[in-house]
C-alpha cells in the first residue's frame, strides 16, 4: 500500500510535466530559428499561434513560412 502512495502521485506529476512540455514553445525552436517567441505566438507567454506559428507547426521550418518580423 505504501508503494501505491508513492507511485500514484509520482505518475500524476510526470504526466502533468509531459503535457506542459507539449503545450508551449520550446527553447530549441528559438535557438534553431534565431527568432523571438513572438514571431510564432500572438504574445509572449501564451500558446496562441499567429499565422506564422500555424505554418511552422505544419512545416517545422520558418524559411517556408511568410515571417512578418
Amino acid at each position: 500500500m505504501r508503494l501505491v502512495k508513492l507511485i500514484f502521485p509520482g505518475a500524476i506529476l510526470m504526466m502533468g510535466l509531459g503535457l506542459n512540455t507539449l503545450s508551449f514553445a520550446k527553447p530549441e525552436y528559438t535557438k534553431k530559428e534565431k527568432k523571438a517567441c513572438t514571431v510564432c505566438h500572438t504574445k509572449m507567454g501564451t500558446k496562441d499561434l499567429n499565422e506564422t506559428g500555424k505554418c511552422y507547426e505544419q512545416k517545422k521550418a520558418l524559411d517556408s513560412c511568410n515571417v512578418k518580423q
